[in-house]
């Protein structure tokens, strides 16, 4: 890999500002990413609000997040395949099939993981 030239603080920062991109790219261009975002603002409070101690919040937090990494992940990887044209293509089709499982397991993990941290002792 060539050295971009970049160490330290201003190597973060630039990682930072690429991050940051990518979040406003989700939320201009991805309907469900805004629809998961919007889930976490509430869920998020709730998960400290009911959580109790530091790993009961961290796993109710953090399966929640889940969903927004496998959504950005997901939605990454149809913009590159999209780049190449519309034209139906098995590869193609299949890679976006299984970053929307991502999606789906992703999903399916949070009622499981509060249910079981906030009602099975």
């Amino acid at each position: 890999m060539a050295d971009s030239g970049l160490y330290g603080l201003a190597r973060i920062l630039k990682a930072i500002t690429y991050s940051w991109k990518g979040l406003l790219a989700a939320w201009r261009h991805e309907a469900a990413f805004r629809e998961e975002a919007c889930a976490a603002l509430v869920l998020i409070p709730v998960a400290l609000y009911f959580g109790e101690g530091g790993l009961e919040k961290a796993m109710l937090i953090t399966s929640v997040v889940l969903v927004l990494m496998a959504e950005m992940i997901n939605s990454a990887i149809e913009a590159c395949v999209d780049r190449y044209g519309s034209e139906h293509h098995e590869l193609a089709g299949r890679a976006k099939d299984i970053a929307s499982t991502a999606v789906a397991f992703a999903l399916l993990l949070v009622p499981v993981v509060w249910i079981l941290v906030l009602f099975v002792d």
